[in-house]
């Protein structure tokens, strides 16, 4: 039996669109780990394609048949290799691919040296078009702060909270998450933990109140380790405090390229 291509066929109104796809695609995937080469991991994946003025839709399996083809390995170093095999098989000028997945890293508490996973939310954001490639990698950071002018008029103590570091950058050959991860959390106050005893409560916290940092240190020390990273070329850091005392949240932002 013949079933019609209706998607192929020229719609009423015949305007070119710049991303057509399908978004919310949950799959297992594979990424690369520093220390154990790969992590197995769960993505969320958002896949586009430019669309031409003649067609009236774009074939949706055709994306899902490409992710399949890539055998659920998928990271920095292959996804233009997987944008230029959906360009190809979509026949369209462009790709692209937005995935956004849980990073763990085993963590040591700083005393008690107790090793436990803590998660980080990761993200590679990807282009291609005409032989022209874009590809961000990102990660986004818990970490904690205590503020500085808190401590400074305060008799006894000083608010801190939790906080968040976002930090995305464009690169020469390849960056590890780790880098960005260790980069976002000793430019705070202090890292989180998954699981701290009494006596690492207790260094943190006088290691946080040793440390005191505004929101705007915080980003500024992260811009001044990226700009001195030699395989990056262009950065953006974002660091947003969930106040302990006010009833919003501090925000600082920096981004740069690199000549």
């Amino acid at each position: 039996m013949k079933l019609e291509d209706i998607q192929s066929l020229a719609p009423e109104n015949k305007i070119p669109l710049d991303k057509v796809g399908i978004k919310g695609f949950k799959y297992p995937v594979k990424v690369l780990d520093r220390e154990k080469g790969i992590q197995h991991t769960v993505a969320e994946i958002n896949l586009y394609v430019d669309l031409p003025a003649r067609f009236k839709g774009t074939h949706m399996s055709r994306f899902i048949e490409v992710l399949n083809e890539f055998g659920r390995e998928i990271h920095m170093k292959n996804v233009i290799k997987l944008l230029k095999r959906l360009k190809k098989k979509l026949s369209s000028r462009s790709a692209h691919i937005e995935m956004y997945f849980p990073y763990f890293l085993e963590k040591k508490a700083p005393v008690s040296g107790i090793a436990s996973l803590m998660e980080y939310q990761a993200f590679i954001l990807a282009s291609y078009s005409q032989k022209k490639k874009d590809l961000i990698v990102g990660v986004e950071v818990p970490v904690m702060t205590l503020c500085p002018c808190s401590k400074s008029i305060s008799k006894y103590s000083a608010h801190n909270q939790r906080g968040k570091v976002t930090i995305k950058v464009r690169f020469k050959n390849f960056i590890w998450l780790e880098e960005l991860i260790e980069i976002a959390e000793t430019s705070a106050s202090s890292p989180v933990y998954s699981l701290l005893k009494r006596p690492d409560e207790k260094f943190v916290t006088e290691h946080a109140y040793e440390n005191p940092k505004f929101v705007e240190d915080v980003v500024r020390e992260v811009a001044r380790k990226l700009l001195e990273h030699p395989e990056i070329t262009w950065f953006s850091v974002e660091a947003e405090n969930f106040e302990s005392i006010h009833a919003h949240n501090a925000y600082a932002f920096i981004e740069r390229t690199k000549s």
